[in-house]
């Protein structure tokens, strides 16, 4: 027996999603169509449907977490969900901002070339050509809305239908939305054990259709940061497929995290290593400015035919909506490519967790860099961990989410104090589960 859910027309789509997991968790099988009060079909696209059902993890525990500070408070609700820094942008910053805001540029407001800036192109391009010895100039930047919008920009450039783009798994939940955007399809291929790169998996993956890969390290969810070895491999195996086959595939590197390194580790520039190299960023989190939306994509000077490259990324950044970079905050971030935000509490939160957990008898590769830690799952099935841990105010995101199930995502990115004040919980949860404490 199949059963129907009728929904009424104000029924939100994250409620819709609910319903379908209430009914999979309590294995009552259920028909595919769901229909408003009179017959009426949901008004979105069915993929689209789909694709909330499958992307909601993170924002419906974040939700939760909202309903249960209501219940219980903040301080005993223990949210790691999301990647949202929580500390405050550089002093550097705060200056720049209140000395722009006191002597206004005439005609600050106003649309500029959908590059950005020339002068921030500069500044950006002049750090590039420092850390790699290669020729980059300001033609080479492209000022974007975050480090989103650069990867978009560069997938609407590259891809024709049905291009594949390789994404390691575990990888950032929204890259294969962004390759299906441009008509793209997402090939998962796994990294080690390690979450390393495997570069046997990588050349099977490979075809004629492939036109690019996705990096991103440091890596959310897991941590992992890239080593120079691994990347010039890398970069080596693509150079002996183009001189075989001449397709040309594209390493794109996502580096918002870029800046967030421990131990004393510096991060492998991926300009030297592949010469067919794009990197996308922002200053999300270098800054800890999120929510302004200031990023851009950098285009290696070894590519050939890079001045067309670029053409077609500003064209797109344009056609996309995103039109340009916003405004102030490009006039902002000119004079702060140097600055990044202290990195020694990450380094300190990452370290309470992973010793305490560990101790728990959790199981991890130490992160490296970035704020997300990313353990087994004590369970078989992680979306069933997740829940468990709810019952103790402890919000996860399934490792699932990220195409690695059995695994689960931390984001430390939080006031230190709710950390140490979730370490009983945690406690109580390895108890209930009958872990091994080390």
């Amino acid at each position: 027996m199949s059963y129907h859910v009728v929904l009424c027309r104000t029924t939100k789509i994250h409620e819709i999603n609910d319903f379908k997991n209430f009914f999979r968790w309590c294995k009552i099988p259920t028909s595919e169509s769901y229909y408003c009060k009179g017959g009426t079909p949901m008004a979105i696209s069915r993929k689209i449907e789909k694709y909330i059902s499958s992307a909601s993890w993170i924002r419906r525990m974040f939700e939760e977490g909202e309903k249960l500070r209501k219940i219980y408070g903040s301080e005993k609700v223990y949210d790691f969900t999301l990647g949202n820094p929580d500390i405050e942008p550089p002093a550097a910053f705060k200056e720049a901002l209140k000395y722009l805001a006191l002597n206004p540029i005439p005609g600050m407001h106003r649309y500029m070339s959908n590059a950005g800036y020339e002068e921030t192109r500069l500044a950006v391009a002049e750090v590039l050509a420092d850390q790699t010895g290669l020729p980059f100039d300001q033609n080479h930047i492209v000022m974007t809305c975050g480090a989103g919008a650069a990867m978009n920009v560069v997938l609407k450039s590259i891809l024709d239908q049905d291009d594949e783009v390789i994404i390691l798994s575990p990888y950032f939940v929204e890259y294969k939305f962004y390759i299906d955007n441009h008509g793209g399809i997402a090939k998962a291929v796994p990294t080690t054990p390690e979450f390393m790169l495997d570069m046997e998996a990588i050349g099977s993956a490979l075809t004629p259709r492939t036109k690019a890969i996705i990096v991103n390290s440091p890596n959310n969810p897991t941590g992992v940061v890239y080593d120079d070895v691994s990347l010039r491999k890398l970069g080596k195996l693509l150079e002996d497929m183009e001189s075989k086959s001449g397709n040309q595939v594209y390493v794109i590197s996502d580096e918002p995290y870029a800046k967030i390194i421990y131990d004393g580790l510096t991060l492998p520039s991926i300009f030297k290593c592949v010469k067919n190299s794009i990197v996308v960023t922002s200053h999300s989190k270098d800054l800890a400015l999120p929510g302004e939306r200031i990023g851009y994509a950098a285009v290696s000077p070894q590519i050939d035919n890079s001045a067309l490259l670029i053409e077609a990324l500003i064209f797109c950044n344009r056609t996309l909506g995103f039109v340009n970079a916003p405004a102030l905050m490009q006039r902002l971030v000119t004079g702060l490519q140097h600055e990044s935000m202290d990195i020694y509490g990450y380094q300190e939160k990452r370290d309470i967790l992973y010793d305490n957990l560990t101790t728990l008898g959790f199981e991890m590769v130490k992160p490296q860099g970035a704020f997300y830690l990313f353990p087994k799952s004590p369970l078989p099935d992680d979306v069933k961990f997740v829940m468990a841990a709810q019952k103790y105010n402890i919000l996860l995101v399934p490792g699932s989410g990220f195409g690695a199930p059995g695994h689960f995502r931390i984001a430390y990115c939080m006031d230190k104090q709710i950390i140490l004040n979730s370490l009983p919980a945690f406690k109580a949860l390895a108890a209930e589960l009958g872990m091994t404490k080390k």
